[in-house]
């Protein structure tokens, strides 16, 4: 993967999700897969991600498995190490965005105002997340942005259902969201895996 561009063409969705239970890691996984939706973004936000990340990496070979709410270069070293092949931020600090330039994944850094994007692109990146999307100004935000920076693509996250997706998905400066919708946490809890390859096959058929 040569870049963050590049991670975000593979899927117009990027599940967005947290796993309690490692057992649930590679079937959840495998969900996504069946319907279509061949990346995932793990959240750091249990103890035991970092477990759940690195079966998904050894085990479900056929997904691209990234690394999110990473907050601390200590956090980015350890994703990288557990088989993360790309790290996202929910915002970005001088500190954390040239650390993580420094590792071998594309990194998806996290804005919220147009001087975190010129900030960001300062460094050298030009592929974003757009975090919260919805509190932050929604698509409406995101394509007066579009017109003094155009060359930068975002992956908004945040407050984006399947209803929604399409309203940032038509702008020329979307690449793809990220939403966890098509993980519901009912239906992990359940073990409810087809419920998830259907919503998986759902979002698999948006568009930009």
């Amino acid at each position: 993967m040569a870049d963050a561009s590049d991670v975000l063409r593979i899927s117009p969705v990027i599940p967005v999700v947290t796993i309690d239970d490692p057992q649930d890691a590679v079937p959840l996984a495998r969900a996504l897969a069946d319907g279509g939706v061949k990346i995932i973004e793990l959240t750091l936000r249990t103890d035991s991600a970092l477990t759940s990340l690195k079966l998904i990496a050894e085990e479900v070979p056929d997904i691209l498995v990234g690394a999110g709410t990473i907050l601390t270069p200590g956090q980015a070293d350890a994703a990288v190490s557990a088989g993360a092949k790309f790290l996202v931020s929910p915002g970005v600090t001088p500190g954390l965005l040239s650390h993580v330039l420094t590792l071998d994944v594309p990194v998806l850094p996290g804005v919220a105002t147009v001087g975190e994007v010129m900030a960001v692109l300062e460094s050298g990146l030009d592929t974003m997340k757009f975090f919260p999307a919805g509190p932050a100004g929604g698509p409406a935000y995101l394509a007066a942005i579009g017109a003094p920076i155009p060359h930068v693509r975002f992956c908004p996250t945040g407050g984006i259902s399947l209803a929604t997706a399409p309203d940032y998905l038509k702008l020329p400066n979307v690449s793809c969201v990220g939403g966890s919708w098509l993980t519901p946490a009912a239906a992990v809890a359940a073990k409810d895996w087809d419920t998830v390859t259907s919503l998986a096959r759902e979002a698999a058929t948006l568009s930009n």
